[in-house]
């Protein structure tokens, strides 16, 4: 028995390609770009510190709160302007 083939159409550079496509690839989780409205670890640590408070303003540069992790303390920085909706950690907390 002969596998069906699959043929699906790649955007790559604004240009498109019909081309095979494999299960695991038809499958596979669509990219979203990040939310830079989200605070995330990339890596394992514990919340030492955190300099905000929900609903405070904070400007771009401005620390939100101390990572420590892999024995080194990280001052985490917001990315962009804006108003803190919420803090969903506490000091001592890992993430």
């Amino acid at each position: 028995m002969e596998k069906q083939e699959i043929l699906g159409i790649l955007n790559i550079d604004n240009s498109l390609y019909k081309t095979r496509i494999n299960p695991r690839f038809a499958n596979r989780k669509p990219y979203e770009p990040a939310d830079h409205r989200i605070v995330t670890s990339f890596i394992p640590g514990t919340i030492l510190d955190i300099h905000v408070q929900a609903g405070q303003t904070v400007k771009q540069g401005d620390a939100l709160m101390i990572l420590d992790a892999m024995k080194m303390q990280n001052i985490i920085k917001s990315s962009v302007d804006g108003r803190i909706k919420k803090i969903a950690v506490k000091k001592g907390d890992k993430v």
